[in-house]
C-alpha cells in the first residue's frame, strides 16, 4: 500500500466541473425527454437495420419459412408449378384452405414479440394476415420480427391458412384472415416513401371531419400526386378509375363492331402544313417539316372514300394549344368514328345515342364495385340519361339560356360557362345529364362541315354534352371537292396545303359524317371528377412532360 498522500485537487478543474454540473442542471425536463425519445428512435432504427441486414438466427428451426428472396431466385430461374390465389377471390368458401398470395404491404401492426398483423393489397383488394409465434404453426418470434421490420409497399409472398375472424374486419376488403405459415419478401420498398398512400386516398369529408376535431391531416396536392404517379395510382379510387376507363374503351369497340364498323389506324406523324395553320406540335422528319396529328378525321374520311362504309379508331391525339384548364390535355385518347350517310346525318346521332346509352348501362350494371370505390373518395351523383337521347337545336338551346337571363352573341359559339348553365337547365326541364345539341351556325364550325339545305348560315353539325360539358363534336362532312375547296378558301386555308385530302373526293365519294370524343373526358364527366388529369394515367399538359 502506498504511503504517498492523495493528489491535491486542481482548483481550475474543480471550477470547470462545477460549471458543467450547473449547466446540466439548467437543461429542461422537456429537452431531456426529447433527447430520450431521439435515442430510443435511433436504437429502434438500428435494430430494424440489423434485422434487415443480418440473416435469420442460425438457431431458429423455422428460418426457412421467411426471409428476403435473393434476386437470382426470381430471375425466371424455374417454374415451380405452385398455385396462386388472388386476394380478391378470398372469401368464406376458402376457410381452412392453404393458399399462396402475393401483395404489397399496406399496413404492418406489431402486437407483441409473438404476434403481428400485416395487411396485403393486390389491385383493389386487401386481406389481413396474422402471424402468431407457435412451434405447431412453424412460426418463430424471429419470423414475427422479420415481418414487422418490412417497409410499407414492399412486395411479399405469403403462404397460410384461410380463417374466419370473430369480428367483421373494417380495414380490409376481404372478410377473411390468413394465418401465416411462410412469408418471403420479393422486393423491399424504400423505408420512407415520398407520399403516404393513406394520405393520398383520403376523401374531402375525412379532411373536414379531422379539421372539426382540431386535427391536421396531410393533404397530397395534384402536382405531388403526378410527380409520384406510380404510388398515387395504387389508391383504391385510381385503381377503380382506370378500370372504368378500360370498360368505356372496350364498349366503344364492341358496340361499333356490332354495327359493322371496321377498326383502322391512321398516321399520327403527318405533313407539317396539312393542319391549316392550327396549333400543332411541329418537328422535322428526315429534314421535312412535320407535325403530330390533331385528329384522325381527315384520314377517316379518306377511308370512307376508299370503300370502307363505317370505320372507327382508338388512338392518341395531340393538341398544342396552351390550355391550362380542368378539361384539356396536350395528348389524349381519341375515340373516333366515321360512316356513310344514306339520307340524314341523324343516322350518326343515332349511333352516338345507342353507343353511349349502352356504355352508361354497362358501367352502372357491371362496375358497381369500381363506382362505389370512386364515390368513397370523390362523391358524385349517378349520371342521369334517357333511353332515347334528347336532341335540341342550337336555337332551342340559345332560347333556354336567354329565358334564364344569359345572353349569347348572335350566331356565336357557347363558352364553358354557358355550356354548364345549359346543362343545368336541360337537366331541370328534361331530367337528363346527356343530350345532343345540333344545327350549329356555319361560322363556328370547321370548313369541312356540310351547310344546312334550308339555310346555309347553319350546318349539319352537333355537339354532345355530359353534365353540361361538351364531349363530342361531329357533323356531316362536305364530300364534293368543289364545295370543299370553296369553304376552305372562305376560311382562309391555302387549298394547296390540303390538296391530297380534297382530291380524295374527286374519285367518287359517298355522303358521310362522323364524330370524335376524348376517352379521358368521358370518364371524368361520368364520374363527375373535377379534373381530367385524374383520368389520364400519365397526363401531358402545357406544364408537364414527366413522368
Amino acid at each position: 500500500m502506498s504511503s504517498e498522500p492523495p493528489p491535491a485537487a486542481n482548483p481550475a478543474s474543480s471550477a470547470g466541473e462545477l460549471a458543467a454540473d450547473l449547466s446540466a442542471a439548467t437543461i429542461s425536463k422537456k429537452q431531456q425527454k426529447k433527447d430520450a425519445r431521439k435515442a430510443e428512435k435511433a436504437e429502434k432504427a438500428a435494430q430494424r437495420q440489423q434485422q434487415q441486414q443480418q440473416p435469420a438466427d442460425a438457431e431458429d428451426p423455422f428460418a426457412a419459412n421467411y426471409g428476403d428472396v435473393p434476386v437470382e431466385e426470381i430471375q425466371s430461374k424455374a417454374i415451380s408449378g405452385r398455385s396462386w390465389t388472388k386476394i380478391g377471390d378470398l372469401d368464406d368458401s376458402a376457410a381452412g384452405r392453404t393458399v399462396l398470395i402475393r401483395g404489397a404491404t399496406q399496413a404492418i401492426r406489431p402486437v407483441s414479440k409473438k404476434m403481428a398483423f400485416v395487411v396485403l393489397r393486390q389491385s383493389m383488394s386487401t386481406v389481413q394476415c396474422v402471424l402468431v409465434a407457435s412451434a405447431d404453426a412453424g412460426v418463430s418470434t424471429q419470423m414475427v420480427r422479420f415481418a414487422t421490420a418490412l417497409s410499407k409497399e414492399s412486395i411479399v409472398d405469403v403462404e397460410g391458412v384461410v380463417s374466419l375472424p370473430k369480428e367483421p374486419l373494417k380495414a380490409t376488403t376481404q372478410q377473411v384472415e390468413i394465418q401465416v405459415r411462410k412469408i418471403y419478401c420479393i422486393n423491399r420498398a424504400i423505408p420512407t416513401l415520398p407520399i403516404n398512400l393513406e394520405d393520398a386516398a383520403r376523401s374531402e369529408a375525412e379532411f373536414e371531419k379531422a379539421e372539426q376535431a382540431g386535427e391536421k391531416l396531410v393533404r397530397v396536392g395534384q402536382d405531388t400526386r403526378l410527380n409520384y404517379r406510380t404510388i398515387d395510382l395504387r389508391t383504391p379510387a385510381n385503381q377503380a378509375i382506370f378500370r372504368i376507363q378500360c370498360q368505356v374503351e372496350n364498349k366503344f369497340r364492341e358496340f361499333l363492331l356490332s354495327k359493322d364498323f371496321v377498326g383502322i389506324h391512321t398516321p399520327k406523324l403527318i405533313s407539317g402544313s396539312s393542319e391549316g395553320g392550327a396549333a400543332v406540335f411541329k418537328l422535322l422528319y428526315n429534314g421535312q417539316p412535320a407535325c403530330l396529328a390533331q385528329s384522325p378525321q381527315l384520314y377517316k374520311q379518306m377511308a370512307i372514300c376508299g370503300g370502307y362504309e363505317r370505320v372507327f379508331e382508338v388512338g392518341p391525339v395531340f393538341r398544342a394549344e396552351n390550355s391550362n384548364t380542368h378539361r384539356h390535355l396536350c395528348e389524349f385518347v381519341g375515340l373516333d368514328a366515321e360512316m356513310e350517310i344514306k339520307e340524314h346525318y341523324f343516322e350518326v346521332c343515332d349511333i352516338i345515342d345507342g353507343l353511349f346509352v349502352s356504355i352508361f348501362k354497362h358501367l352502372t350494371e357491371n362496375c358497381k364495385k369500381e363506382l362505389e370505390t370512386i364515390n368513397r373518395q370523390y362523391p358524385f351523383e349517378p349520371l342521369q340519361y334517357l333511353e332515347k337521347t334528347l336532341k335540341l337545336t342550337y336555337e332551342e338551346g340559345i332560347q333556354m339560356l336567354k329565358e334564364a337571363g344569359t345572353e349569347i352573341e348572335p350566331m356565336g359559339d357557347l363558352n364553358t360557362e354557358s355550356e354548364k348553365k345549359l346543362g343545368r337547365l336541360v337537366k331541370e326541364k328534361y331530367g337528363t345529364d346527356f343530350f345532343i345539341l345540333y344545327r350549329y351556325p356555319l361560322g363556328v364550325r370547321p370548313f369541312y362541315t356540310m351547310p344546312c339545305y334550308d339555310n346555309p348560315a347553319y350546318t349539319n353539325s352537333f355537339d354532345v354534352f355530359i353534365r353540361g360539358e361538351e364531349i363530342i363534336s361531329g357533323a356531316q362532312r362536305i364530300h364534293t371537292p368543289e364545295l370543299l375547296a370553296k369553304r376552305a378558301t372562305e376560311c382562309g386555308i391555302d387549298v394547296s396545303t390540303i390538296s391530297a385530302y380534297i382530291e380524295s373526293f374527286s374519285y367518287g365519294a359517298p355522303p358521310h359524317g362522323g364524330f370524335g370524343v376524348g376517352l379521358e373526358r368521358v370518364v371524368m364527366l361520368f364520374c363527375a371528377l373535377n379534373n381530367i388529369r385524374k383520368t389520364s394515367m400519365f397526363p401531358r399538359d402545357p406544364q408537364r412532360l414527366v413522368p
